[in-house]
């Protein structure tokens, strides 16, 4: 019988569409906000790949923290003997990672963002496999599976006999409070042991030295195509900014603000209220890859659902990538995880890309 450890962060992401950029210690003002619950959806959609397996169990905390995502997808399901809590803690989390430690399970699987995987990596350190479902607002650290499916195939593949080479990822959080003021400050807090496979999402890397020209070139050449009367959506990062800077705009560097004429419409926008000003306009989304893992949607701008893109439609989405930061990718395509499987199956194929003034290249996503 192989066991199989599941916890999961049952606030993770719920920040992200609502503009907090993190749900740590904000959980009550996300709710109060709209925010939803990511990680129990996206654990459902990871465990539907175990579907019909047999001799494996799922030990888990009671409730919310995996019980319920467990018999939910028909699997055999055994409940630690820990309180089952309304409101959730790290501390929650890494008093379930060293039950399930003591367990001697085969490996553990846990839903959340980077903060979750501090507090596993605080209980369990490299003493047994581990893997990450991406459900947070923030995730850095090379732990997670690229998309809750593909944590569903690596898990089957374990159990099977199949996976069976690991290394050490790093777990890499941000400073919360600082990242909500547009300052980025990435500490390693230790490694956890993950699969050896390309279904794992890679390191995010900063942005490279010497690179403001050549994105300055990026936001230039856009600001050059803009068009009367269209809502822009400004998505984050360093590549992106130079368009607002260029405009002398007000503007967040982590968050997605709106343009329209050359003015700014709202800066620091909530997935709520962008689709609430975009409804019966012409719009336009400009984003970047992340840096070393080429997520171009569901890492960091939560706040651009996919019904804002399926709004948008593929065609209006537009891509800025420095040469350099392309080349970091190392040949591999971009990443789209939304949360929606339809919007992900949209977005694949191939994307335009601003790398300078009249320079553009086809890129793929996967």
């Amino acid at each position: 019988m192989i066991r199989i450890g599941l916890i999961i962060n049952p606030i993770a992401g719920m920040g992200g569409r609502v503009g907090l950029k993190g749900t740590d210690g904000l959980a009550e003002k996300a709710k109060a906000l709209g925010g939803s619950a990511l990680a129990p959806e996206k654990t459902a959609r990871a465990l539907a790949g175990l579907a019909g397996i047999k001799g494996v169990c799922i030990l888990t905390p009671p409730g919310k923290m995996g019980e319920d995502a467990a018999n939910g997808a028909g699997l055999d399901t055994r409940v630690l003997d820990m309180p089952l809590q309304e409101t959730t803690t790290g501390e929650d989390t890494r008093a379930a990672a060293a039950l399930l430690l003591d367990k001697k399970i085969d490996l553990l699987l846990f839903a959340g963002g980077d903060g979750t995987a501090r507090d596993i990596c605080s209980a369990v350190g490299e003493a047994l496999p581990v893997l990450g479902i991406p459900a947070g607002v923030k995730i850095h650290s090379p732990v997670f599976s690229r998309t809750p499916e593909a944590a569903g195939f690596l898990v089957r593949d374990f159990i099977q006999g199949g996976l069976k080479d690991f290394r050490l990822g790093e777990v890499l959080d941000i400073a919360e409070a600082s990242y909500r003021q547009g300052r980025v400050k990435t500490k390693l807090y230790g490694y956890l042991k993950v699969p050896l496979a390309g279904r794992v999402q890679a390191r995010k890397s900063g942005t490279p030295m010497g690179e403001a020209g050549a994105q300055n070139l990026i936001g230039l050449d856009f600001i050059d195509a803009m068009e009367k009367d269209t809502i822009y959506m400004i998505g984050p990062g360093t590549t992106t900014r130079p368009v607002m800077t260029n405009l002398h705009l007000d503007h967040t560097l982590l968050g997605v603000d709106l343009v329209q004429n050359r003015s700014l419409l709202v800066k620091d926008a909530s997935e709520k209220e962008i689709f609430n000003i975009i409804k019966d306009a012409k719009i336009k989304i400009f984003i970047t890859p992340i840096g070393g893992q080429g997520y171009l949607f569901g890492r960091g701008n939560h706040q651009i659902s996919p019904r804002i893109i399926r709004q948008a439609g593929k065609e209006n989405i537009c891509v800025g990538a420095t040469l350099q930061k392309i080349a970091l990718l190392r040949g591999q395509p971009f990443f789209v995880d939304t949360g929606d499987l339809s919007t992900d199956q949209m977005l694949a194929g191939y994307i335009r890309v601003i790398t300078g003034v009249r320079q553009e290249m086809i890129y793929p996503v996967a």
